[in-house]
């Protein structure tokens, strides 16, 4: 049995086919795309559990797709990958949503804590 449905959109395949191979080892059911459309199509049908994705993408950034998750799907739970720092990120918000951010590079063991604590609501250490 799936421990959670996890949607990832990157335009970077070689992230897209890491995040696969790592979160179906760990039990999750993985949904890809490199692209926005496909993302909000799964979103507005309420598929996921929660949504990874890059800060920056074609014709989508971080502060953008927040704002459009919330009102399709308010309580979707987000993970953004980036190069950028946290904070960068972070004044680019004008949201107080609960954000989860998990810099790169990052490992195997980051990624699988990250998800299970956003899942599950569980501190991982």
């Amino acid at each position: 049995m799936p421990a959670g449905s996890i949607l990832v959109a990157d335009d970077d395949t070689a992230i897209r086919t890491v995040l696969n191979q790592a979160l179906s080892r760990a039990g999750y059911e993985v949904r890809l795309t490199g692209n926005a459309a496909t993302l909000w199509r799964w979103v507005s049908q309420g598929e996921g559990d929660l949504v990874i994705t890059d800060v920056v993408m074609p014709n989508m950034d971080g502060p953008a797709l927040i704002r459009e998750v919330r009102e399709i799907h308010p309580d979707m739970k987000v993970i953004f990958i980036s190069g950028y720092t946290e904070d960068a990120f972070r004044q680019r918000l004008d949201s107080d949503s609960e954000i989860h951010f998990l810099p790169k590079p990052f490992s195997f063991k980051q990624l699988a804590g990250k998800v299970k604590e956003v899942i599950s609501g569980e501190t991982v250490l």
